[in-house]
C-alpha cells in the first residue's frame, strides 16, 4: 500500500538502511579481525536503529495499522524501494569496504539535508543519524585508504571493487521521493547532495592511489522495486523466521 507519498519516501530510506544492515551482519565472526567484527556489527546496528524509526513513521503515515516488523519481514520483493547498491553480495572485504564508502558517503549528505526538513520526525532521525554515519563514513574511507595504497594484491583488489560497485552509486542521486515532498521542504533532492558526495569521495580515492570507474553503465530500478538476483536470497534469509512464525513473540 504505502500510499501517501511521504509514507513512501520514509520506507524507501529505511529500506535502504535495513538491507545494508542486513549485508553487514553476514560479516559477523567472519571479519578480518575481531575489532572488525565489533566495528562492522556497531555500524549494522545504527542502521537498523535509522530503519526502526523511519518503518515505524511510513507505518503510521501510511494508516494502515502495519508496523515496522510488517513492513521488514513481510512485504515482497517487489515491494522495498532500497537503492540496488545497498542488496549487493558482500563480495570480499575490498568490496564491503567500497560500498560501504559510497553509501555512507551519500547517507551523510542526506541526513545533513534532512536535519532542517519541514517534517519533525524525518529532521530528528536525520540529526540523531548524521552523528552515526559521520563515523560510518570515516570508518570506511580508512580501510578503502589503507586497502589502496597498501600491497600490490590489496590495491588491485580496492580497484576491483570500486569497478565492481561504482556503477549502482547512479541511483543513489534519482529521486527517492514525489516532487511535492521537495517542493515542501520535508525531503530533499538527491541530484543536489552529488557534488559534496562526488568531492568527498574523489579525496578519499586520490589518498587511496585508486583510480575513478569511467563506465558509463548504470543500473537502476531500485526506488521502483526492481532489483538484483541477490536481493531475494537476502530476504528470504532476513524474512524467514517471521514468516515461519506469524504472530510470535520472544
Amino acid at each position: 500500500m504505502l500510499a501517501p507519498s511521504s509514507a513512501r519516501y520514509a520506507a524507501a530510506l529505511g529500506d535502504d538502511a535495513l538491507v545494508l544492515a542486513q549485508r553487514l551482519c553476514e560479516w559477523a565472526t567472519r571479519a578480518p579481525a575481531i575489532e572488525e567484527d565489533v566495528a562492522l556489527m556497531n555500524v549494522a546496528l545504527d542502521l537498523l536503529g535509522q530503519a526502526r524509526a523511519l518503518l515505524s513513521y511510513a507505518g503510521e503515515l501510511e494508516g494502515a495499522g502495519r508496523t515496522e516488523d510488517d513492513l521488514a519481514f513481510l512485504r515482497d520483493e517487489g515491494d522495498f524501494r532500497n537503492c540496488q547498491l545497498v542488496e549487493l553480495p558482500n563480495g570480499d572485504f575490498a568490496t564491503t569496504m567500497a560500498r560501504q564508502l559510497l553509501f555512507s558517503a551519500y547517507q551523510y549528505e542526506l541526513y545533513t539535508a534532512l536535519s532542517a526538513s519541514r517534517d519533525e520526525r524525518i529532521s530528528a532521525v536525520a540529526a540523531k543519524a548524521v552523528k552515526e554515519v559521520t563515523y560510518h563514513r570515516q570508518h570506511a574511507a580508512g580501510w578503502v585508504v589503507r586497502l589502496g595504497d597498501g600491497t600490490d594484491e590489496s590495491h588491485a583488489r580496492a580497484q576491483a571493487a570500486l569497478e565492481a560497485v561504482w556503477p549502482f552509486a547512479g541511483e543513489l542521486f534519482e529521486p527517492a521521493a514525489d516532487a511535492d515532498l521537495v517542493q515542501k521542504g520535508i525531503a530533499c533532492d538527491p541530484a543536489a547532495l552529488r557534488p559534496p558526495w562526488i568531492s568527498y569521495v574523489t579525496s578519499v580515492l586520490a589518498e587511496a592511489t585508486l583510480e575513478i570507474p569511467t563506465t558509463t553503465w548504470a543500473p537502476t530500478g531500485g526506488r521502483h522495486g526492481l532489483h538484483t538476483e541477490a536481493f531475494g536470497y537476502l530476504l528470504a534469509e532476513m524474512q524467514h523466521l517471521h514468516r515461519a512464525h506469524p504472530g510470535a513473540t520472544w
